[in-house]
């Protein structure tokens, strides 16, 4: 068993994401949420408190990290809407074409190994009218920002579960077969590689 993998890295991602910018930047795109809701890379379910539950019907929240779903059991026994938590990634779950209303995505297209092909899943699971709200970090438009996020991926990577600090979300989220509704990019405070920030919604190209 490797430890700083089981016990050490959720510990620190629950911190890392839980801080107040980071909140705040969840808090803009959760409660936009409605009917069944898919949320995609749960973690250790920070995100449940901005669910507005006169909107949303139920919830059901996947990660293939297992070791973090005891955090996001926590969290989800304190709320009034239906939420499943599974340890799975979006191809185990078995969901027919067009579930879902709404899909969301936080600080998890960064770790996902292969982001185009599990962003054409969510497409699938998504109701033609169904929204994706996403709140990603990923590259910087500054160059000099740019050569520290590419320079920096290759160490940080294996330290922060797989992250990495130069993908063009939005370009991803297009080539994945969505259409970009709305589009905010901004630095969060904090050290530069680590805190350019892509969020807004988009809808499935059909």
């Amino acid at each position: 068993m490797n430890i700083y993998q089981h016990y050490v890295l959720p510990k620190m991602i629950d911190m890392a994401c839980g801080t107040g910018q980071v909140m705040k930047a969840r808090a803009n795109g959760v409660p936009q949420a409605t009917g069944e809701v898919l949320e995609i890379g749960i973690g250790s379910g920070l995100n449940l408190e901005f669910y507005d539950a006169s909107q949303v019907t139920s919830i059901i929240g996947i990660d293939p990290a297992a070791q973090m779903q005891a955090l996001a059991d926590k969290r989800a026994a304190q709320m009034a809407i239906p939420i499943e938590i599974i340890a799975a990634d979006i191809y185990e779950i078995d969901a027919e074409h067009a579930r879902f209303d709404t899909i969301v995505m936080t600080f998890t297209l960064c770790s996902i190994d292969d982001p185009i092909p599990a962003l054409t899943e969510m497409a699938r699971l998504l109701k033609p009218e169904g929204r994706l709200l996403f709140c990603e970090h990923g590259l910087a438009p500054d160059a000099s920002v740019k050569r520290w996020q590419r320079r920096l991926t290759p160490l940080w990577k294996p330290m922060a579960g797989g992250c990495h600090l130069d993908r063009d979300i939005a370009a991803l989220i297009t080539a994945g077969g969505f259409t970009l509704e709305e589009l905010n990019e901004e630095y969060l405070p904090g050290p530069k590689p680590m805190s350019y920030v892509y969020s807004g919604s988009a809808k499935k190209k059909l």
